[in-house]
């Protein structure tokens, strides 16, 4: 009876750590929300920008193009830690 103890023990303390590596990775994943809208507000002054200048074409698509970038590699790295927390 003494050895069924500590054996239902390991077997709950396993899946409370299996359940916190899930919690963990899905907080990590909280990043890719910011992303997504910090992506959607770069196009939308893409956009305002565009109307009311025609002429800052380049100008302005570069300057979008560049925040893009910076912006998904925020969401890269917070996917990447989610993939380590619930990989490792």
């Amino acid at each position: 009876m003494f050895f069924v103890n500590i054996k239902m023990t390991y077997t709950l303390n396993f899946s409370f750590l299996e359940g916190c590596k899930y919690i963990g990775a899905g907080l990590a994943t909280i990043g890719l929300i910011g992303a997504g809208v910090g992506i959607g507000v770069i196009f939308a002054g893409l956009i305002t920008g565009f109307s009311r200048n025609p002429f800052l074409r380049k100008d302005l698509f570069f300057y979008a193009l560049l925040g893009f970038a910076l912006t998904e590699a925020t969401a890269i790295f917070a996917l990447m830690m989610a993939f380590l927390i619930l990989f490792s």
